[in-house]
């Protein structure tokens, strides 16, 4: 049975989409068979990975709605993942599935049948909605990504709310997997001060691995690729790797360095 990380975090503009793709890239690259899941209707993640949304006549959308399953959505990336895409005919779903039973379990219970995989990564919408209600309720576990800033930490206890609710009422098993520190500046005393605060809460919690800001993770999704795809060698893509090899080690799975 696939290991699923649903990346997740209400505050937008914190690298969220990025570290979803770039992680199924960089297990990919481990050798380990992952799936993104774009459950976003902006359709970034999908973007990101190369994938055309508006020629996707098959989407998590219909995937949601029971039109049909998942492995008729399953698109292959040229990052070595596979990706089930989404695009704007999402945004309609959370008004369509008000009558639908059970229908905070739609995801989980399409996920029956990523029977292929090891891992499920599953990029969220920066709201708390049905499509995040669905991510957090077929999640083993909450990968957040954030920056070093006052307002992160404010948001970040939002969050930590919402996911013990969805504890309590829909999903017993979820936890926090991971704090990532997304565009981190070292320079910057507020970034190191915050980080610290981060630490002091969290503990183990925050990985050590750190994203820089780097200009070949901005540049990456105009190209329809991973960093990893697109500049090997930078700051950025190492960095993934870096994180994506912390991950696995934490779940059991030990990888070489990175070449």
């Amino acid at each position: 049975m696939a290991r699923v990380f649903v990346i997740a975090n209400q505050k937008g503009g914190v690298g969220k989409t990025s570290v979803a793709v770039n992680l199924c890239a960089s297990l990919a690259h481990y050798g380990r068979r992952s799936l993104l899941v774009d459950l976003d209707p902006q359709g970034n993640a999908t973007t990101g990975s190369g994938v055309d949304k508006s020629t996707c006549e098959k989407t998590v959308y219909g995937v949601l709605l029971g039109e049909y399953g998942l492995p008729q959505a399953i698109r292959g990336c040229e990052g070595g993942y596979d990706i089930v895409p989404s695009n704007r005919e999402l945004a309609g779903a959370e008004v369509e599935m008000i009558g639908i039973e059970r229908r905070e379990y739609r995801l989980r219970d399409a996920l029956g049948e990523a029977r292929d995989y090891e891992f499920v990564v599953i990029d969220c919408p920066p709201a708390l909605n049905m499509l995040t209600v669905n991510g957090f309720t077929a999640a083993d576990a909450v990968i957040i990504p954030m920056q070093c800033e006052y307002y992160a930490l404010e948001g970040l206890s939002d969050l930590v709310g919402t996911l013990r609710k969805v504890k309590q009422n829909l999903n017993p098993r979820i936890e926090i997997e991971a704090l990532v520190r997304t565009m981190y500046d070292p320079r910057s005393t507020l970034t190191v001060q915050v980080s610290d605060e981060l630490k002091r809460h969290y503990g183990a919690k925050v990985f050590d691995t750190v994203i820089p800001r780097n200009i070949r993770i901005a540049e990456a999704p105009s190209f329809g690729k991973p960093v990893l795809l697109h500049d090997p060698a930078s700051k950025g893509a190492l960095a993934h790797l870096q994180f994506a090899r912390e991950l696995l080690a934490r779940n059991g799975v030990e990888v070489a360095e990175a070449a």
